[in-house]
C-alpha cells in the first residue's frame, strides 16, 4: 500500500476507534506481498481488537480465505469494524462486496475504506477510481449511512474555482486517495433489502471475474 492511504486508515481509526472498548474487525484484502513489511494490523497496537485478516486467496497477513471472491467467511451481525485499503478498486462488483459487508456487521457497526482516486494501472484486475460519489453509491446499493467521504484532490489551479492543478503532483504524490467511512444502520434489516443482497451476492459469485469479458486489443493509432 502506498505510504498515503495507510495514513489516511490511521487517520480514520483514530477518529472513531475508543482505545478503552474491545472491538471485532475483519480486514477485507487483508494479503501483502512477499516484498511488503507494513500492514493495516500494525496500526492497531493502541487499541483492544481482535483481527481477522481475509483475502480471495492465502498469504501474508490473511488469516482466513473467502470460499468465494463476495463471501466474507465470518457470521452475519458479528463484527463492529470492517476495514479495507486498496482493495476496492480491484474488485469488479463492489457493491456486493459493501452487500456482503453490511451483512456481518452488527447495528452500529463501522466500515472504513480507502481507495485510490489517482495512480496508475496495478494488478491483475484495476477497474476503478474512486471520489465521494463513489462512496455515496456504495451506501445507496447496501443501504448503509455515509459518515465521512472526501478526496485529497490536488490544490485548485489559481486561473480557476474548480480545476485541479495536477501539474503540481510530485512523485512523492502521486497517488491520491479517497476514503469513505459508513455505517449500518441500527435495527433490522427488511426483507426487501435481504432477499435483494442474497440476490446480488449470488449472481456476483456465479461471475467472479471479468475472465467472460476479455480485453479487446486498442485500435491502431487511438494511443
Amino acid at each position: 500500500m502506498h505510504h498515503s492511504a495507510r495514513r489516511q486508515m490511521a487517520l480514520c481509526l483514530e477518529t472513531h476507534l475508543d482505545p478503552a472498548r474491545s472491538y471485532r474487525m475483519v480486514e477485507v484484502g487483508s494479503a501483502i506481498s512477499r516484498t511488503q513489511t507494513k500492514t493495516h494490523r500494525d496500526l492497531l497496537e493502541p487499541y483492544r481488537v481482535r483481527y481477522i485478516g481475509v483475502d480471495i486467496k492465502s498469504g501474508p497477513n490473511v488469516d482466513r480465505v473467502m470460499p468465494n471472491p463476495y463471501t466474507i467467511p465470518v457470521p452475519s451481525r458479528s463484527v463492529d469494524i470492517v476495514i479495507s485499503g486498496q482493495t476496492f478498486e480491484h474488485i469488479p462488483f463492489p457493491w456486493a462486496t459493501a452487500m456482503e459487508i453490511r451483512r456481518i456487521l452488527v447495528p452500529g457497526g463501522l466500515l472504513i475504506v480507502t481507495a485510490p482516486s489517482r495512480g496508475n494501472r496495478h494488478d491483475v484486475y484495476d477497474c476503478w477510481r474512486y471520489y465521494p460519489d463513489a462512496v455515496r453509491a456504495l451506501a445507496a446499493w447496501s443501504n448503509l449511512e455515509v459518515l465521512e467521504a472526501y478526496t485529497d484532490f490536488p490544490p485548485i489551479r489559481s486561473d480557476s474555482q474548480v480545476r485541479h492543478h495536477y501539474a503540481r503532483i510530485t512523485q512523492s504524490h502521486y497517488w491520491g486517495d479517497t476514503v469513505g467511512v459508513l455505517r449500518k444502520p441500527s435495527g433490522r434489516t427488511s426483507l426487501r433489502t435481504r432477499t435483494f443482497s442474497a440476490l446480488v451476492r449470488l449472481w456476483a459469485n456465479r461471475h467472479a471475474d471479468l475472465e467472460r469479458v476479455p480485453l479487446p486489443p486498442v485500435p491502431a493509432g487511438r494511443l
